[in-house]
């Protein structure tokens, strides 16, 4: 068992050597990306500095989820009355998510996105301090709360994605979306790094000192949004546009929240049971840690590419390709329960869930007007968040009652359903000519 630890460790000090290459590789090309030059329009130079501003704060935002899904289930399963019930706080996590999408599109549409922003933040700063409370306290709900409060704050940095489309003309759209995306890579290497150096500091309180710096991370990222300049919602924005009833019957807008649903709800679905399964397994903490690291990292990474694809090959491909990757991953983790296998999984789960979810997010864009965009945005995240709190919920009773192989497999059944809804949809395009 030693030996096993030690060779992991080993293999761990390797891989995130190579993150750290990796991460000032992305410093580079993010700079290179977005650095604005003597010669933009005022209009390209505010397009690019939101976004810039934004890829940050999405840094920095972004390890609520990380810290969330990397120590959920272990807390849970240690407070929790009963085992089926460990994956409950990533489940209220997820609802939280759910429950927030809906007010905070109404709060955007009528008042603009920097008090939803603000809102959120609080939120996350709120989790971070509740979180860290219920391990002193031992209080396994009052941990469900925290993550409550976590998940509508993840919710809201969720919605950085559309934020930065508001100022962009129409064929940049899908480069500004997925650049700010990108700036979960950070959160990728960041997140992780927070949970195996602060797990340990408050003894015998497991992650106490993870979650006030989960806090601290969320306070950070509320100073670079001060920065972000969004335009106030006009009054054509505030009443205009389609009922919502007529635009969610449009075929594709039906497609892009099918596809965002499955691509989201899988990877949460193997996410959440994916450290659980690993310490079941005698795996270290440290080697789940890593795991999660390289799929949060492999989550937002080809953010700097998928907009480009998108571009030049079209959305629809785009998330295609990521439903064939998501079901690569399930098959990888049914090869074996070593380190490697969970690794490879999560990796593959994490590229998959990138290109299907931000391809079905850019489908969402081809499918409002601009004065639509609130209320379209917000019902899609919601449809997408609150199918997510159903998987995650079911994933820790499966895991508990069936074991890792039930969950790979099953996972497998909506993929096939979505592959072949997008399919039907290329053909119809494809006959209309």
């Amino acid at each position: 068992m030693r030996r096993r630890s030690t060779k992991h460790r080993d293999r761990g000090t390797c891989i995130q050597r190579s993150g750290q290459r990796l991460f000032e590789k992305v410093i580079r090309g993010l700079s290179t990306t977005l650095s604005p030059r003597q010669d933009l329009s005022d209009a390209l130079r505010l397009e690019r500095g939101n976004v810039l501003r934004l890829s940050i704060a999405q840094a920095l935002a972004g390890m609520n989820a990380t810290v969330v899904f990397a120590t959920g289930a272990i807390v849970g399963h240690m407070l929790a009355p009963s085992a089926a019930l460990a994956t409950l706080p990533i489940s209220i996590f997820v609802v939280g998510m759910a429950f927030c999408t809906l007010p905070a599109g109404a709060i955007a549409q009528r008042h603009g996105r920097r008090l939803v922003f603000m809102l959120g933040t609080a939120c996350g700063v709120i989790a971070g301090l509740i979180a860290s409370l219920a391990v002193v306290k031992a209080s396994f709900w009052l941990f469900c709360l925290s993550t409550f409060f976590a998940g509508v704050y993840g919710a809201v940095v969720l919605s950085f994605r559309f934020a930065a489309t508001d100022c962009a003309a129409p064929e940049r759209r899908p480069r500004a979306l997925s650049a700010v995306m990108a700036g979960g890579v950070f959160a990728g290497i960041l997140g992780p790094q927070l949970v195996t150096y602060t797990m340990n500091l408050s003894p015998p309180y497991l992650f106490a000192a993870t979650y006030i710096g989960q806090a601290v991370a969320a306070a950070l990222s509320a100073l670079v949004l001060i920065g972000v300049k969004l335009p106030l919602p006009s009054a054509a924005d505030r009443t205009g546009g389609r009922p919502l009833g007529v635009i969610i019957q449009q075929p594709r807008f039906i497609l892009a929240v099918t596809c965002g649903v499955v691509s989201y709800l899988l990877m949460n679905f193997l996410m959440t049971a994916a450290p659980l399964a690993m310490r079941l397994c005698g795996h270290s903490q440290e080697a789940a840690n890593l795991g999660l690291q390289w799929h949060v990292i492999a989550m937002y990474g080809p953010s700097f590419w998928t907009g480009r694809l998108i571009s030049r090959f079209g959305a629809s491909r785009v998330v295609a390709t990521g439903l064939g990757l998501i079901g690569l991953a399930a098959v990888a983790g049914l090869f074996g329960i070593e380190v490697g296998h969970f690794w490879a999984m999560l990796i593959l789960l994490g590229v998959g869930w990138n290109f299907g979810f931000v391809g079905a997010s850019a489908m969402v864009l081809d499918c409002h007007l601009p004065e639509e965009k609130a209320r379209v945005q917000s019902f899609n995240d919601f449809a997408v968040f609150g199918t997510m709190a159903v998987g995650s919920f079911l994933s820790g009773g499966l895991l508990s009652a069936f074991g890792w192989n039930a969950l790979l497999a099953l996972a497998l059944v909506p993929l096939v359903l979505a592959m072949i809804a997008l399919a039907a949809s290329q053909r119809r395009l494809a006959a209309r000519g």
